[in-house]
């Protein structure tokens, strides 16, 4: 997986890989192949943070209509040499799921790629599951030789073939192939053995017995550290069932370092949640100050938690970052001065893009903080995170009196829906172009509901737009 590489937020293909409104808006402004060649280079180069939560595939799909598309370049990446090398399925997600919104739009070269691709590309169950949702039961039917021949009629090829039924995201083309004589058998001994091999997991649980006491769950979790898989947050929760008052010696105990790090890591997270208000599980937190220590104290929220972010929130490290979000999601008016510090000072340190900057923009909204306007406005133009945008234009709205006639008209184009949500609840009407995004809005089957929603409480019965 590569890392994508950012173009400046100002130039149009920076606009695009990020999702921006402003994006669409340029890309309809400028020259039809300059627009294009930005469009296709942002779907065959994946330029999401995290793919897996940022949306773009409906925001790419819209363009490629209002530019009329073709689908040459998508084509290509699909079916290149690397595809014969390459399985991943970042490699060929976004250009599958712009090809399904193209489908559902009703762009027929759109569904016949994505039959081609599903008939012998290595991301095929990425594109049967788009064509599940789209296809007609001829199309998908047609597709059962070639999907079906990948499995063997061997014991390999038929567990493969089980696990392949048992993990689709879409079941009804194996439905539909499971009606036919030629593969309906061994179809249905498919779908049994995938239930089957569910059900033998659930029976075969590998964590805590009845009867275990203290000592074992430190060592369920400390086995699990050495297999590289941290345990200390469930074996918290099976402390809090085991747990007696006389055990409470040995827990703080192994909160101090006495039994090893997994130990201590569960014993801190019992304590924040058994002791919420003790300052001694505090001082432990701060004396540790490690990564197990600070996912513990991000899980407090109480009076005393508070009281000692507002001593940690100056911090340089992961604890004072803890204290800064913990103040923004939880404090009061009188640490918006905090909040604000803390925000000025991560994007100085960290740039646009830092995980951290979550917590403290929700939090500048949260506390309505009208001096963070133009930091968050910073954030808003910067970020490569659309997810982040987002909550920057959530709190723009409560912070930002020029929002509804700015970002807002401009977020109602966004690539993410609850940003497009807040757009619709915001944009000032006055604009010329609001009515009529409003409109297509409304009107596109596409859209979330929650975005229609919005749309609608903007629009009266006998209103023009």
């Amino acid at each position: 997986m590569f890392e994508p590489v950012i173009a400046p937020s100002g130039t149009l293909l920076g606009l695009l890989q990020r999702g921006r409104g402003d994006g669409t808006l340029h890309a309809l402004a400028a020259p039809r192949s300059e627009a294009l060649a930005a469009l296709d280079q942002c779907v065959l180069r994946d330029p999401r943070q995290d793919w897996q939560v940022e949306n773009r595939s409906l925001y790419y799909a819209r363009l490629y209509l209002d530019l009329d598309g073709p689908l040459g370049a998508i084509e290509a990446h699909l079916f290149s040499l690397d595809d014969l090398v390459d399985e991943e399925d970042h490699r060929t997600g976004l250009a599958l799921s712009v090809l399904g919104h193209l489908a559902s739009y009703g762009r027929d070269d759109a569904t016949a790629l994505l039959r081609r691709y599903a008939a012998s590309g290595a991301n095929w169950a990425w594109a049967l599951d788009e064509l599940a949702l789209r296809d007609d039961d001829e199309g998908l039917r047609s597709l059962a030789d070639p999907v079906l021949a990948r499995f063997p009629g061997t014991p390999e090829g038929d567990a493969r073939l089980a696990s392949a039924v048992r993990d689709a995201y879409e079941p009804r083309p194996w439905c539909l192939w499971e009606e036919s004589p030629l593969y309906g058998e061994r179809l249905r001994a498919a779908r049994q053995q995938g239930s089957f091999d569910r059900w033998q997991r659930q029976l075969t649980p590998s964590g805590p017995r009845p009867g275990w006491g203290v000592q074992a769950v430190f060592d369920w979790a400390a086995d699990g550290l050495r297999r590289g898989t941290p345990l200390h947050v469930p074996a918290a929760r099976c402390l809090a069932a085991v747990a007696t008052p006389e055990d409470r010696s040995a827990i703080l105990a192994a909160a101090a370092g006495a039994d090893g790090e997994a130990a201590r890591a569960t014993a801190l997270h019992h304590l924040v949640l058994a002791e919420p208000d003790n300052p001694a599980v505090l001082d432990l937190i701060e004396a540790a100050g490690d990564e197990p220590a600070v996912a513990a104290y991000e899980r407090m929220c109480g009076p005393a938690a508070l009281d000692r972010a507002r001593l940690w929130v100056h911090r340089p490290d992961a604890l004072g970052a803890a204290a800064a979000a913990l103040l923004a999601a939880r404090g009061g008016a009188d640490d918006a001065g905090l909040v604000l510090g803390a925000l000025r000072s991560t994007v100085r340190g960290s740039g646009p893009d830092t995980v951290r900057l979550f917590a403290l923009v929700d939090g500048a909204g949260r506390l309505s903080i009208g001096c963070a306007a133009p930091v968050l406005r910073h954030v808003y133009r910067e970020t490569a995170s659309s997810h982040l945008r987002g909550r920057a234009a959530r709190a723009l709205a409560s912070t930002d009196p020029t929002f509804a006639a700015g970002f807002a008209v401009e977020c109602l184009w966004d690539c993410e829906e609850t940003t497009r949500e807040v757009a619709a609840r915001h944009a000032e009407t006055a604009d010329a172009r609001v009515a009529p995004r409003l409109r297509r809005l409304a009107a596109d089957p596409a859209e979330e509901e929650d975005v229609q929603s919005a749309v609608r409480s903007r629009i009266a019965p006998e209103s023009p737009v």
